[in-house]
């Protein structure tokens, strides 16, 4: 077969269709956007300076009070990520394509287990990767300051629960606005092809390429909305955390009002996040007061 032009507009049609089909089927089938808040970013880097500053309600008494809140030096930078497939000229001129439409299809599926590799990556490297406000994600300091401007002195607080060095195990609220991680976008993942016979790579190779193309990166929100540890799963250990998470503050003292709606658990510590929240009935016989109290996420990818 003669490579004509419309030859390679219909491959193309072809598998641009194949992976988005494949890459939006799997988007609406996995959880992953339950763990991030997805922010547009239009610009190389995204500033996230305000995290944590929050004035409080007030009766309106008189002029307003404007609170001059602290900022913190804390940006999120888009990176670029690519992957690359090569069609052999050969397979075009001889009609050899079906294999080809399937690679589309897996190449849909592998760019949605990239972002969960990603967000995978992003929660467990919190023991030693810093936040907004200096400190590792998951740390036993944090600083909570005496005044609601971040100002006066500072309680140090802690969302690691133990000092164990077991697997780890998160539990998440992620029924803010800002979830406890960000998924920052650029750009979507979009496909680019070498459609120029007179390619070098074509030329040279014999193949026309095809790839996708992503700009994006991942960070850090709120650590108030975070507990780790790497204690065992067991229930008192479950509720220690659950408890946790319910008693932070904001600067200034208040309550923040958090309650835990998700465990994350690698698959080694499936059996025990089911024992504690899927059973409805413990041993003994008695009510699990842990029945379904949060969802429950296993990530294959921690």
């Amino acid at each position: 077969m003669i490579i004509k032009d419309s030859t390679l507009q219909g491959l193309r049609t072809m598998v641009r269709a194949e992976f988005r089909q494949a890459f939006d089927a799997a988007v609406n089938r996995e959880d992953y956007k339950e763990l991030v808040t997805i922010v547009t970013s239009n610009t190389k880097s995204n500033s996230y300076a305000w995290l944590g500053s929050f004035p409080h309600m007030r009766e309106w008494v008189g002029d307003r009070v404007i609170n001059d809140m602290k900022e913190f030096a804390y940006a999120i930078e888009n990176k670029k990520y690519e992957a690359t497939l090569g069609i052999d000229r050969t397979d075009i001129e001889d009609d050899n394509l079906g294999q080809y439409r399937v690679l589309a299809q897996t190449q849909g599926q592998e760019t949605v287990d990239f972002f969960w590799r990603q967000i995978a990556k992003l929660i467990t490297d919190g023991f030693t990767a810093l936040c907004y406000d200096g400190q590792n994600f998951f740390d036993t300091d944090h600083p909570v300051y005496e005044k609601p401007d971040g100002t006066g002195s500072n309680t140090q607080t802690s969302n690691i629960l133990g000092s164990g060095s077991g697997k780890p195990w998160f539990l998440l609220d992620l029924n803010r606005p800002l979830k406890p991680f960000i998924m920052q976008e650029r750009f979507a993942p979009e496909f680019d092809e070498i459609k120029d016979t007179q390619n070098d790579t074509v030329f040279m190779k014999d193949k026309y390429l095809y790839g996708i193309r992503y700009r994006g990166n991942w960070g850090y929100g709120l650590w108030q909305q975070a507990v780790a540890s790497k204690e065992a799963l067991t229930a008192d250990n479950f509720q220690k955390a659950y408890g946790m998470m319910e008693a932070f503050k904001r600067d200034g003292g208040d309550p923040l009002g958090l309650r835990a709606t998700h465990l994350v658990v690698d698959f080694s510590n499936r059996a025990a996040a089911e024992s504690i929240l899927l059973k409805q009935n413990l041993t003994g016989g008695e009510s699990n007061i842990n029945y379904n109290r949060v969802k429950l996420i296993v990530c294959h990818w921690m």
